[in-house]
């Protein structure tokens, strides 16, 4: 807790040298940097990056606290950290690049592209997968049948991450029931890839990454060295903030295997804000809640959640694991959004995110 008090206590100075400022008032920057201190202090962040976009452009981008508290290295806003769940509106992006481009039926059985996955009772779809719509279980509560949450296993295809789950029933009938399931964005890699010709995280990096200036954003390689990656953080039952359980995502880099910093996560936002991935009629299909089979409504797109707050209609997502606690969001009525990234888990960023939000674009504190 000394260590965390001491980097606190010279936060403002580790801050990114480089961080965007344009048309962002004093004001503002003040209030969004008390915002954030505020939350690191209460939360016990080690490291946590900040960015906003605005007018359909990255204005700001900040870095608070230590990446790494062993080697006192600074946060800054190009640090990369874990995406968790964040990874999913990225993956599904890619996806409808392939059908808006006629290489991928949607509602066509997976095993069309994926026949590594068994048939089910019933047929399951990409779009159903994507909606968490499909069946396919998430993690057990009691970890049986998952991973072990300190794992450095190695999965090196989609074909082997398959092995985890493809054997399990599906805990409901495809369309019927809203279950989120990060497994079955793994099966969305395996559709990907077959539908591609070409390795998920090539054709993220080709079709994604390089045209929105995402020049840092990659799988989270457990054994690779990657420059700028933070270090993970928990903290214990008696407040003691610890390295992070081993983590290798390999076995689901579509659902929560990629790494990005807030500057590439802004330019992410701005490429698609500004229908520099999708046409508008694609994306607007994306960001349109899925119904189940008896007419209700999801809340849930194709890889985006949906939600209206503040007078705006936001598209977003949060993400969590070992080590990192994510959330961005976008407000297309405003050409605006924002991205919060932590090097710790299990706390609330998205709460953090949703006040940066308020404060970048001016809404009173009595908008509900």
């Amino acid at each position: 807790m000394r260590a965390i008090l001491l980097y606190l206590s010279i936060l403002f100075c580790t801050s990114s040298l480089s961080a965007q400022q344009k048309n962002l008032s004093p004001e503002k920057r003040a209030a969004i940097e008390k915002a954030v201190s505020s939350f690191m202090v209460a939360n016990s962040v080690p490291g946590l990056s900040a960015a906003i976009v605005l007018e359909g452009e990255p204005r700001w981008s900040e870095g608070f606290g230590m990446a790494d508290l062993e080697n006192s290295s600074p946060t800054t806003s190009s640090t990369l950290f874990r995406l968790g769940s964040i990874s999913k509106p990225i993956s599904a992006t890619a996806v409808l690049q392939l059908w808006e481009r006629g290489k991928l039926d949607l509602d066509a059985p997976v095993q069309k592209y994926c026949p590594a996955f068994p048939q089910k009772e019933w047929p399951i779809s990409t779009r159903e997968l994507l909606g968490h719509l499909g069946g396919i279980r998430h993690y057990s509560p009691d970890g049986k049948g998952d991973v072990p949450e300190d794992s450095a296993r190695h999965f090196a295809s989609m074909q082997e991450s398959l092995q985890i789950f493809a054997s399990d029933p599906l805990v409901a009938k495809p369309g019927t029931k809203f279950n989120y399931s990060t497994y079955g964005y793994t099966l969305v890699g395996c559709v990907l890839e077959a539908a591609a010709s070409g390795k998920f995280i090539e054709f993220l990096r080709k079709n994604v990454f390089q045209p929105a200036e995402m020049g840092q954003t990659r799988d989270d390689d457990f054994f690779e060295v990657v420059p700028h990656r933070s270090r993970w953080y928990h903290k214990d039952k008696g407040g003691v903030v610890r390295n992070a359980g081993v983590l290798d995502s390999s076995y689901k880099i579509p659902g929560g295997g990629i790494i990005s910093s807030a500057d590439d996560m802004a330019n992410f936002e701005a490429a698609i804000l500004a229908d520099k991935f999708l046409k508008r009629s694609t994306r607007d299909l994306m960001w349109t809640s899925l119904k189940t089979a008896d007419g209700k409504q999801t809340g849930y797109g194709l890889g985006w959640g949906i939600m209206d707050k503040f007078g705006l209609h936001i598209l977003a997502h949060t993400g969590g694991q070992q080590g990192t606690s994510t959330a961005f969001a976008v407000v297309p009525e405003r050409n605006a959004g924002v991205v919060v990234l932590a090097n710790m888990d299990s706390v609330d960023v998205d709460q953090l995110a949703l006040k940066i939000l308020r404060i970048a674009l001016d809404l009173p504190d009595s908008t509900p």
